[in-house]
């Protein structure tokens, strides 16, 4: 897929370098400018709403932002136009900063109706502020000079413009490749899987946003000092909704699907409002109904957007493998052998007058595989989350490595050491096998949104990659490095899954039912691949029904019933207890 979108930049940059030397008549030209506009909008767009899917209907106040900010620093102060972008950059930044700090946190449908508030509200301010001109808005702002040379209108205009959407494009790009990036493709169906691997989601929600809003900023900026003028009209509550319905169209979740649908749109608006006057014999806005019709269209039909069309015929050539000498990542010191690593203590949780899990301990050496048995409703999956942070205790305490972790977020739990997979296996399913389980190391990797948007990640994407590749042969799966997840069976899923965990270099592993869907021989990989990690110092809690793999792989047992705990002991103690038997093994003949 990466492959395909850099093959889709060249192709862009081509047919732009064609396009700026060809013969069009002026209005061509004014109206790839307004689409270039429009792009850059999209773009943020699709990080938001196609990747980390958060919906918003307030991108055009932003665009308002990049707009009157420089319009009257350039018209106020006589500063230069580059640098009323950065003026406008500062307060656009710092307002998505407030307002997704607050907004973010919301879900459902709060979100875009608090994108609605914003829009409107910022709308309102425009439109009665005295030094932005009320509804009148600034004129005269001053065009664009580079170098000496005017580019504020023509094609001077559109080579700027078009190189700031190839540049934002590769940008957007290199990010979604990326370290950051797979967090951020997590967040719209994997928030709780993604916070176990140690991603921080509002944080990377709330960087999406300020990147969204940047991109609309650029475009309010470009947009000024093409019109020479700002007014409030462009940055109302329809055009919000208009850039959401280009993006949509286009392909929400595909970068050249915001390129596609600002062009898509921008054309069928202006053949519209020549073709339905004609038609129906009246003047009127009659294309926002078309829009809408083409809109209810396209969700039922092609949900993903035009672009999904293309995308389904492009080849998807494999990753360039470029990373076999990459440098190992550095390993965290296991605790030595024999040391207490998990002392779970009376721990209890309670959903209303429910008790699923009633005061179980138990404790978990270094170097020790500890199987949790029990039946169906037992509450095993249930004391996995609460050691692991996605439950909160009702009461008792969890202690790892001598430091109480009960109480604090899966994420920070994840940061010290503790990794684990999923009773229903979680991962990223248009996210290829190698990517899912490279999301696994996210703690390990420092790099940020800037350095990948820029390419100075390179040399820690290579890290990752070796490391993600080296747990995946490790399982089994070395064959599987660019096969779509979503296309996995069930088996190898969760060998994925267990490959994942392995990527943050846990002290504590946590499987919850690893064996579910998996064949005879991969069960017998599964059991090497766990006894390894017993020799290598990893320490295991291990659920799983499958009680040959238990008895042949774990040195203690610890069986669970109605969530109480029923007895604990060795494999062999455990097969001789008629309790045991009686509420799980079946009882003696």
């Amino acid at each position: 897929m990466l492959l395909a979108r850099r093959y889709g930049l060249l192709a862009l940059v081509i047919v732009l370098a064609v396009i700026a030397v060809a013969p069009l008549p002026d209005f061509w030209i004014t109206q790839l400018n307004y689409i270039g506009l429009y792009s850059l909008v999209c773009l943020g767009l699709v990080l938001l709403t196609g990747i980390a899917g958060l919906t918003s209907f307030g991108q055009a106040a932003f665009v308002g932002i990049g707009a009157y900010a420089t319009a009257w620093v350039t018209l106020n102060t006589g500063l230069s136009p580059w640098l009323g972008l950065l003026a406008g950059l500062a307060i656009t930044g710092v307002s998505a900063l407030i307002v997704g700090g607050i907004t973010l946190r919301m879900s459902g449908h709060y979100l875009p109706l608090a994108t609605i508030a914003w829009g409107l509200s910022l709308y309102y301010l425009m439109s009665n502020l005295d030094a932005l001109g009320k509804y009148d808005g600034l004129l005269g702002v001053p065009g664009l000079s580079l170098f000496g040379m005017e580019v504020g209108q023509g094609r001077g205009f559109f080579a700027l413009t078009w190189f700031i959407v190839v540049l934002a494009a590769l940008a957007v790009i290199r990010l979604l490749d990326s370290r950051p990036g797979r967090a951020m493709r997590a967040l719209r169906t994997g928030t709780q899987m993604a916070e176990a691997m140690g991603v921080n989601t509002l944080r990377y929600k709330i960087v999406i946003f300020i990147i969204a809003a940047l991109l609309a900023s650029v475009s309010g900026w470009l947009y000024a000092h093409y019109q020479h003028s700002v007014n409030p009209s462009p940055f109302g509550l329809k055009m919000g909704i208009e850039y959401l319905f280009m993006t949509v169209v286009g392909g929400v979740g595909y970068v050249w699907g915001a390129i596609t649908g600002a062009l898509l749109t921008k054309l069928l608006e202006d053949q519209l409002q020549v073709l339905l006057p004609w038609l129906i014999g009246t003047s009127g806005s009659y294309e926002i109904i078309v829009f809408g019709m083409v809109l209810v269209i396209v969700l039922k039909y092609l949900p993903s957007g035009l672009w999904s069309l293309v995308e389904s015929r492009l080849p998807r050539p494999p990753r360039s493998m470029d990373w076999a000498d990459a440098a190992a990542l550095p390993e965290r010191r296991k605790p030595a052998a024999g040391e207490l690593v998990l002392d779970v203590q009376s721990i209890r949780k309670e959903f209303g007058g429910l008790v699923a899990v009633n005061d179980i301990s138990f404790k978990l050496h270094a170097g020790q595989i500890l199987g949790l048995i029990g039946p169906n409703g037992a509450g095993k999956s249930t004391t996995f989350n609460l050691v692991t942070g996605l439950l909160r205790l009702t009461s008792g305490k969890v202690v790892f490595c001598g430091e109480t972790i009960s109480g604090q977020r899966s994420r920070e739990i994840a940061r010290r050491g503790i990794s684990r997979t999923f009773q229903h296996v979680r991962m990223i399913p248009d996210m290829t096998v190698l990517e899912n389980v490279a999301l696994g190391a996210h703690l390990r990797g420092g790099k940020g949104v800037v350095s990948a948007m820029t390419g100075l990640n390179r040399q820690e994407e290579r890290q990752l990659m070796r490391e993600a590749q080296r747990q995946l042969e490790r399982v089994g799966m070395g064959a599987s490095l660019h096969e779509q997840a979503g296309n996995l069976a069930m088996g190898p899923q969760r060998l994925m899954e267990i490959a994942r965990a392995l990527c943050s270099d846990p002290a504590l592993l946590l499987l919850d039912e690893p064996a579910a869907g998996l064949r005879h021989k991969e069960k017998q990989a599964l059991a090497d691949v766990l006894r390894q990690l017993r020799s290598e110092g990893v320490s295991i809690l291990l659920v799983e029904h499958d009680m040959d793999l238990v008895m042949d792989v774990c040195d203690h047992l610890v069986v669970m019933e109605f969530g109480t705990h029923l007895m604990e002991g060795t494999p062999a103690e455990v097969q001789q207890s008629p309790a045991v038997r009686a509420a799980y093994l079946g009882t003696e003949h």
